[in-house]
């Protein structure tokens, strides 16, 4: 029973030994790591310098917003009307031409005494677009703009010169039915006539516009 009593002891004595120096280890990690923070904190304090708490009033931080960049409003209305006034080269004119010798074209309202006074001169051309030597591409975005500009001035009467197709493969006009199915598709045109012989006659197109709303003119 002694014996055993000295051994349990001993056993007991052991144990505390082993504790006290876990704890001496744990505290020793302990300072280590509060050291290493401290000394942290001294690195980070000597880079950003003093500081000063901000007061209630000032806890809230307002960044300067970043503004969008201004878009023209003209250009931008310029793109929408480019976008409206896309032409098809796939636009069947024939249906809507009257079968005449000049194949004219009018809009649905607009009377055959329309395309008879320009024929006869009525109007008098203010202006002209020449379509000569352009391929069908320039061609089509040239005449798109002409017409919309010739519009926003106010004109009313216009020669659109496409050519006969004296210099193309077969000496056929190639322009001719493209120009005319172009026109049908602006809303601003109202007709269109053959132009008379002294001003291009088959190589060219009188053609009279709707008036501008801000130069309303007279009626056709």
């Amino acid at each position: 029973m002694k014996a055993k009593s000295l051994q349990d002891l001993k056993t007991m004595r052991q144990a505390v030994a082993d504790a006290a120096a876990r704890e001496a280890e744990a505290q020793k990690i302990r300072q280590e790591k509060e050291r290493r923070q401290r000394a942290e904190q001294a690195v980070f304090l000597q880079a950003v310098g003093p500081v000063r708490a901000l007061s209630a009033s000032h806890r809230r931080v307002e960044h300067e917003r970043e503004l969008p960049l201004p878009i023209a409003a003209q250009r931008t209305l310029d793109e929408q009307a480019v976008l409206r006034e896309s032409l098809s080269d796939e636009f069947d004119v024939t249906t809507l031409l009257d079968v005449d010798d000049a194949m004219s074209f009018r809009r649905p309202g607009i009377g055959t005494d329309v395309t008879r006074k320009l024929r006869s001169g009525h109007w008098s051309l203010q202006a002209q677009l020449d379509l000569h030597g352009l391929r069908r591409d320039e061609a089509r975005e040239t005449l798109a703009n002409f017409i919309r500009e010739a519009h926003r001035q106010g004109l009313r009467c216009l020669r659109v010169v496409h050519g006969k197709g004296l210099g193309s493969p077969g000496k056929t006009p190639v322009l001719k039915a493209k120009v005319q199915a172009w026109l049908i598709q602006k809303n601003e045109v109202l007709a269109f006539v053959q132009a008379k012989a002294s001003e291009g006659g088959a190589g060219a197109l009188v053609v009279l516009l709707q008036p501008s709303p801000k130069h309303p003119g007279p009626r056709a």
